[in-house]
């Protein structure tokens, strides 16, 4: 007993994380991100109002890229959509203020996303909010523009010269558009092309948070070409390569963009010492 007490005792290693960090259990982690997804909730409620004021001209503005593609294509002077039921037109128009209202608040949304994160950052760290938020609300506003004005209108091009007369036969194939199915369809390529250009952000924000340096990120470049390629694959509805690198070329030309900024940023790599020669490799044996 007396042995075990003379032991030397380990001494406690110092909690080096950030000195304003607080320690919290899981069920507080939860009950901050419920806070954080309420606050995100609220901030969005009037934006929606707003977006239900617009609600005809935000559809005629997120439809005119298929009413182009309908006209060019001979298939009628006005693009024509239907509707099932009486309440479909409703609730279409509800999806477009929630998906409008999204994207107008996400600012907050971003916000609020910082929020939850910053607690433990460093407080160097944290002074990145405002460029967090602005950069995440530019990128993702950018990736929807893109995709409405760069690959919608000939997307759906391609995809209504799908119908038509069949060639060798008397069938003739015409699109009858459902107008909440469509609007489904723009709203997703929308939101995924926004969100695909977040990936400057997040990468940016790694090397500055010092998880990933700019070596690193070169190195896992040719990887992200791949992985690009198979998120382009997927993401764009039309078996055409040209609406395939409209989405492929900005994923890697963001993705370098973000290696820059981690490079001029981020953590500067130290180059790797070099071995000390040891005295005895360094003479020469006697004979």
């Amino acid at each position: 007993m007396a042995d075990a007490l003379d032991k030397p005792r380990l001494e406690e290693v110092p909690y080096e994380g950030p000195p304003e960090d607080v320690p919290m259990t899981v069920l507080e982690h939860i009950g901050e991100l419920r806070s954080r997804l309420i606050k995100a909730l609220l901030g969005t409620l009037p934006a929606m109002i707003v977006s239900w004021e617009f609600r005809e001209e935000l559809l005629e503005f997120l439809m005119r890229p298929f009413s182009i593609a309908y006209r060019h294509l001979g298939l009628g002077d006005k693009a024509v959509m239907n509707y099932s039921n009486p309440p479909e037109m409703f609730t279409t128009y509800m999806k477009i203020s929630i998906v409008c209202g999204f994207m107008l608040s996400s600012p907050w949304v971003f916000y609020q996303v910082w929020g939850f994160i910053a607690p433990g950052l460093y407080k160097k760290e944290k002074l990145y909010a405002i460029p967090f938020v602005v950069a995440s609300s530019v990128f993702f506003a950018g990736g929807a523009f893109f995709a409405y004005g760069a690959l919608m209108p000939s997307m759906y091009e391609t995809l209504l010269s799908m119908g038509g007369q069949i060639a060798g036969s008397s069938l003739l194939v015409q699109p009858m558009m459902m107008i909440t199915e469509n609007l489904a369809f723009a709203t997703q390529i929308l939101l995924a092309f926004g969100v695909v250009f977040e990936v400057p952000v997040v990468v940016t924000f790694l090397s500055l948070a010092g998880m990933v340096n700019w070596k690193q990120l070169l190195a896992f470049g040719r990887w992200w070409v791949v992985i690009a390629s198979v998120l382009a694959a997927v993401l764009t509805p039309t078996p055409d390569a040209g609406s395939m690198m409209l989405m492929l070329v900005p994923l890697v030309v963001l993705y370098y963009i973000s290696v820059a900024l981690a490079y001029f940023f981020g953590p500067k790599v130290e180059p790797p010492p070099e071995p000390e020669k040891s005295d005895k490799l360094s003479k020469k044996p006697k004979r």
